[in-house]
């Protein structure tokens, strides 16, 4: 891709103290969301979604060896998740891969009533907000489906047509 719309993110680069414990948190969670490996050199490592891309690299100049969310900079990094459901097989893959589910008491909606999403945090301390369809999103889903009109019951296959009518020639019945 040459050039993407002026305001898409181009690309997000993390400073992480492990490249291999970052490699398999981050590389499992953005595969899962659809990001492929893009680029690997010896300190550090992308993904790539459409025109944007993400990389963790273990600098030598780095000035410390944990991410505090608390502090200036950086607190999280949100991704569009497509179901409800996908955000939930996360949050639960999410422990097996370096990852922890926070504000579990109040998980999917930490982010308020109308905000569906997991938080997790990984061993370094890097939060992503994985966000699902809310309320509007389903609102809509449902009444397109109820305007969509009813599929035809399966009446299994068409009569064959009387000697010397061809297909289509008889009106249904009551069409008369």
């Amino acid at each position: 891709m040459d050039h993407a719309a002026t305001g898409t993110l181009h690309h997000i680069e993390l400073w992480v103290p492990s490249l291999v414990r970052a490699a398999a948190s981050w590389g499992w969670l953005l595969g899962e969301l659809g990001y492929e490996t893009y680029q690997e050199w010896p300190d550090g490592q992308s993904w790539r979604a459409g025109p944007t891309y993400v990389v963790i690299e273990q600098s030598p100049a780095r000035t410390a060896f944990r991410h505090d969310r608390c502090r200036p900079g950086l607190n999280h990094l949100a991704f569009y998740v497509g179901s409800r459901e996908q955000v939930e097989v996360l949050a639960a893959e999410a422990a097996h891969h370096g990852w922890r589910l926070m504000f579990e008491d109040r998980h999917p909606f930490a982010g308020g009533g109308h905000h569906y999403a997991a938080y997790l945090e990984n061993t370094d301390g890097y939060e992503v907000e994985l966000v699902g369809p809310g309320p509007d999103q389903f609102q809509a889903e449902a009444e397109a489906q109820a305007q969509a009109p009813a599929p035809a019951p399966d009446q299994g296959p068409a009569p064959e047509p009387a000697a010397g009518e061809a297909p289509g020639d008889k009106a249904p019945e009551g069409d008369a």
